[in-house]
């Protein structure tokens, strides 16, 4: 048996393209500020496609980039003008941010209105008590996956490992909504296997390589990978990657010095799940087509529209 694998890259481009009828509708281009600290290569790219996907579906994008040694004020004076303007209508600062700054601060300095990450107390507070709000953007797009692919969410047992604010929380809020009943397993959870083995969809967001086996998922289980985390041991990739996988992930070991694999034992997974999402070219191509959803929504809704 083989998983079935569910392709974020034909649900994320299905997003785009709502997203772009949308600009399309309203009549205006709504804008997203990027602001981004620091030589963080990763985050870099990660800005890129933002700032990149922001223009090719018609809206508005701004780049605001600053060196290491920005001030904890200075920041806050950039997000405090970018709330005042019009034209912007969401604001988004790329994490991690420098030791010295305190993100907590800078992002409660967000406007909650446009919070298109999700993050800001009130956000979550409204996604806690399911009302309207911006929500995370992964956990959305990982909703957006299960309901394109068919997959029914309500009457299900739903188990997510890992409780972050980012993912795993807003994570069992969204599937709350959609009526799964909502296990959330964390680093002291006794026992681990015999409660993931409950699961019909099983949600990793947890940050360890491969940490997830073929002993914590049950026969025809709906997998989640939210992971993403580099391998450049050779000596694992046999025990992560099906021989069919193995040549192109040593190869790109070999070319880049890593390897992409989520939280996620894929081999072992697509041993014993019913439906998969791939490391890369699942989960983290939703991310961004949601951001650009929630973009949209934050400039319908403070406009009334």
């Amino acid at each position: 048996m083989s998983a079935k694998i569910l392709s974020g890259k034909e649900i994320a481009q299905a997003i785009k393209d709502d997203v772009a009828a949308e600009v399309g509708k309203i009549g205006f281009r709504p804008g997203l500020a990027v602001v981004r600290v620091g030589e963080d290569p990763a985050s870099a790219v990660y800005v890129g496609s933002k700032v990149r996907t922001t223009e090719e579906l018609g809206m508005y994008s701004e780049h605001l980039h600053f060196a290491d040694d920005v001030t904890q004020q200075e920041l806050l004076g950039v997000v405090s003008s970018l709330n005042s303007r019009d034209d912007i209508d969401g604001i988004l600062v790329q994490l991690p941010l420098p030791k010295h700054i305190d993100e907590r601060e800078i992002l409660e300095a967000i406007l909650p209105e446009k919070d298109v990450d999700g993050f800001h107390p009130m956000n979550v507070g409204r996604l806690s008590q399911g009302q309207k709000a911006l929500v995370p953007c992964t956990p959305a797009g990982v909703i957006e996956i299960l309901k394109r692919s068919g997959i029914d969410i309500a009457g299900k047992h739903a188990v997510i490992v890992g409780r972050s604010n980012i993912v795993g929380k807003p994570m069992a809020m969204l599937l709350l909504q959609e009526n799964a009943t909502v296990t959330i397993c964390h680093s002291r959870t006794v026992d681990l296997p015999s409660i993931t083995r409950q699961a019909d969809i099983l949600v990793a967001a947890i940050g360890r390589a491969g940490f997830i086996r073929g002993e914590h998922i049950r026969e025809d289980a709906v997998v989640i990978d939210v992971g993403i985390n580099n391998v450049s041991d050779v000596s694992l990739a046999p025990e992560l990657f099906s021989e069919e996988d193995l040549p192109k992930r040593l190869a790109a070991i070999e070319k880049r010095g890593f390897t992409l694999v989520g939280d996620v034992n894929p081999k072992e997974a697509m041993e014993k799940a019913g439906a998969f999402t791939p490391v890369p070219g699942g989960v983290g191509l939703l991310t961004v087509a949601m951001l650009m959803k929630n973009t949209v929504e934050a400039a319908k809704m403070r406009r009334g529209i």
